[in-house]
């Protein structure tokens, strides 16, 4: 039987290659929205994160979401990701 290769990406907090089904893409859409893709199926660039606040605080500080996504991100959308955050780590 044939081994399936697992995709794996890189998270922009902490900079670990995890399996891409255990993290949490956020895409930049060509309108320049940002928003949390679920399904990992949306068009836009994307960049992947761990599901757990620290990996979050991580790229805000070190400003790897924005250099991934190729623009600059307001507080809000960091408010809201945190909020998402805390909904992968209770669920």
């Amino acid at each position: 039987m044939k081994n399936r290769k697992i995709p794996m990406r890189q998270c922009v907090g902490c900079r670990e290659m995890k399996p891409k089904r255990e993290l949490v893409r956020v895409i930049r859409t060509l309108e320049g929205e940002v928003t949390v893709d679920v399904t990992g199926k949306k068009n836009g660039r994307g960049a992947y994160i761990c599901k757990n606040q620290s990996c979050l605080s991580a790229a805000v500080k070190s400003k790897g979401l924005e250099r991934s996504l190729k623009t600059s991100i307001p507080q809000e959308i960091y408010a809201e990701f945190e909020k998402e955050m805390q909904h992968f780590e209770t669920g």
